[in-house]
């Protein structure tokens, strides 16, 4: 399989493979932040997911997939710190701000971020119709935290904490898209730095929710938090395991940008199961978020 990836790297139909794979981690995505902003706290999810996915990934790394080269240590420690901050900052604005509100704006933010860091670390160039798709994926973000400063009535008093903290998690999204593929490439198996990230990336979390769980008044059940917590590591390894290998085979900037199209499912999630209030003028500037990342792919 490790083979076959690299073998598609710098090919027409590694773009192919790349393309799938990232509209697929944008599908999966949005499902991932519904799970983390559903009707637990968002730290007890977070920490519920980390648990389940480093244990899952722990004996592959251990046992199945090639060790890292020397090189990669001072790399995955490097991603380890970034992810921290980029969870810590995710769970606090989830814990401020409605899904449907501070979604968008993360996942928006991110690409802008990503495609400056693809220039400066992989000389990844857009052409001119991308640069515009960056535009209109832009407008539809700056829009959308315009219409929500204007119209949304419930928990004002946080919303404005919510956006800026959303812009800073888009940040940090940005920063371990364009390191993650820096990661995944300098390895020669594209699956020993998957395995070693998962279980790495799941040793602080866990602790974080269990010190959450015991100062609460009033703990949730610990059997349907496992069980979101389960299923959101099977979909953690789909989402971000699909991402990173669409960095190795395709430009970062453009699977990243792509990936935003995740706004579009996030909106039909945050209506249809988080029962959240869209409307149809937000619903329209979060099919303009996606409308300028289709742009940017298929303007290259």
């Amino acid at each position: 399989m490790a083979d076959w990836l690299i073998s598609l790297e710098g090919t027409e139909e590694g773009r192919n493979v790349a393309l799938m794979l990232a509209v697929m981690a944008a599908f999966l995505h949005a499902v991932f932040g519904a799970l983390q902003k559903g009707r637990h706290d968002p730290w007890l999810s977070r920490g519920a997911i980390d648990l389940n996915y480093g244990l899952m990934a722990a004996p592959f790394a251990l046992f199945v997939v090639p060790w890292p080269e020397p090189h990669m240590w001072p790399i995955f420690a490097t991603a380890f710190v970034i992810h921290v901050g980029y969870k810590v900052l995710q769970a606090w604005t989830y814990s401020k701000g409605a899904y449907t509100v501070v979604y968008p704006v993360v996942r928006g933010t991110g690409p802008l971020f990503t495609v400056i860091g693809a220039y400066i670390f992989f000389a990844e160039v857009f052409t001119i119709t991308q640069i515009l798709g960056v535009a209109v994926l832009l407008s539809g973000i700056f829009g959308l935290a315009i219409y929500n400063l204007r119209t949304i009535t419930v928990d004002r008093d946080t919303l404005v904490p919510a956006l800026w903290l959303a812009v800073a998690t888009g940040l940090f999204a940005a920063i371990y898209t364009t390191y993650d593929a820096y990661g995944i490439r300098a390895t020669a198996n594209p699956f020993t730095f998957l395995a070693w990230f998962f279980m790495i990336d799941g040793l602080v979390m866990p602790f974080v929710a269990a010190y959450r769980w015991t100062h609460m008044a009033d703990r949730p059940a610990l059997g349907p938090l496992a069980a979101r917590g389960f299923l959101g590591a099977i979909i953690a390894f789909l989402s971000f395991g699909s991402i990173m290998v669409a960095t190795r085979l395709d430009k970062v900037g453009e699977a990243a940008v792509l990936r935003e199209t995740s706004t579009v499912f996030a909106a039909l999630i945050g209506w249809v199961i988080l029962k959240e209030k869209v409307g149809p003028r937000r619903l329209t500037l979060m099919a303009l978020i996606a409308l300028g990342a289709v742009i940017v792919e298929f303007g290259g």
